[in-house]
């Protein structure tokens, strides 16, 4: 079935969930239905870096050295592609913020712009779970489609359903050690986030074990209801 886009007016959303949650897949999906715009931190980074902006190019040398980019700079690169007339629909923010002090130099940044956050979506998986579920996880190299070992096969095998590539990949660390410890650093970083955006009322906690259709008509509702109010 091809969705349909709905006018509305714009909604800035995060959403929140540990590996293998879906968030790829659910942020695509709203973008095909609400018109809006997913901005996942490391794209942001790597067209930074690619256009040579200032923060790009910042970001390149930290990156260069092996560091951790800085706060400052992803706020930086968040900053000027939020800048792009393209986003004046509405954006879905992935990978950012990650702590409480991203979430509060995130909400200072859209404060100056008089914009804000009116969602926070936490997708709520089982961790044992999720370690199958991220194990057997690949993507298409050519559009980026996710496809799974048991839950999304691609309906010609090793032929992506959307753009037809036949260059699949896989994450080195899809494994079930590296996801386990992935799942607990996720927790321990994520509980005082969540804190965070339930203090302020903006947080509502979707159970993503189902079927993919059945979370994307939780979230659908929650997005309809901000972006026509």
């Amino acid at each position: 079935m091809t969705a349909t886009a709905i006018k509305t007016r714009p909604v800035n959303l995060i959403l929140l969930g540990p590996p293998g949650a879906g968030k790829g897949t659910q942020a695509r999906m709203l973008q095909d239905r609400f018109g809006l715009v997913q901005l996942s931190t490391g794209d942001l980074l790597r067209g930074a870096v690619a256009a040579g902006t200032q923060a790009g190019l910042a970001a390149k040398a930290v990156m260069a050295r092996g560091e951790l980019v800085s706060d400052a700079i992803v706020l930086a690169v968040l900053k000027d592609r939020l800048d792009q007339p393209d986003v004046g629909t509405g954006t879905i923010l992935d990978g950012f913020p990650r702590t409480a002090v991203q979430a509060q130099a995130l909400d200072d940044l859209l404060a100056r712009r008089d914009q804000r956050i009116d969602a926070v979506i936490s997708l709520a998986v089982d961790d044992a779970a999720m370690v199958a579920r991220v194990s057997g996880r690949y993507t298409c190299g050519g559009c980026g489609e996710g496809y799974h070992d048991q839950f999304k096969q691609p309906k010609i095998a090793g032929r992506c359903d959307k753009c037809g590539s036949d260059k699949m990949t896989r994450r080195a660390d899809d494994n079930a050690e590296t996801v386990s410890t992935r799942l607990v650093a996720y927790h321990a970083q994520t509980a005082p986030l969540i804190d965070y955006y339930r203090a302020r009322s903006v947080l509502t906690e979707v159970p993503a074990m189902g079927d993919i259709g059945e979370i994307a008509g939780a979230l659908d509702a929650i997005v309809s209801k901000l972006a026509t109010s």
